[in-house]
């Protein structure tokens, strides 16, 4: 199983960040997907998690209204659609799958499978 994490830069605050998160090896309309951030000298933290259908989707609360979660199941990809970026968002962030049956967790140690992650830096 391989995930990819893409999509990360340099930004200004204010602006906006596109992440994608390609997956191969496992049937992806079978997991729920989440995203996941580490600042430096900071633990992991949720961000976002969305179902296997797209249909029931989760937000930290610092990033809701703000970062959007998709996915396409026909391209086995997911999609974080980050608008509005602040300084406080700079971090490495993590795709992570997991079974759907297991639901959507917000701690980081109920996902069966992790990307390497992709760096996000937002200058001030």
């Amino acid at each position: 199983v391989q995930l990819q994490a893409c999509g990360g830069g340099l930004v200004q605050a204010g602006g906006s960040l596109r992440l994608s998160c390609a997956s191969s090896g496992l049937t992806f309309n079978q997991y729920g997907m989440g995203w996941f951030r580490q600042a430096p000298g900071k633990e992991r933290e949720f961000v976002a998690a969305i179902n296997w259908n797209g249909v029931n989707t989760l937000y930290a609360y610092s990033v809701k209204g703000r970062f959007t979660n998709s996915r396409d199941n026909t391209k086995n990809t997911g999609n974080l659609q980050m608008n509005s970026l602040k300084p406080e968002d700079t971090a490495v962030y993590y795709c992570a799958c997991i079974q759907s049956h297991l639901g959507l967790p917000t701690r980081d140690y109920g996902y069966n499978y992790w990307g390497r992650g992709t760096l996000v830096t937002v200058s001030s």
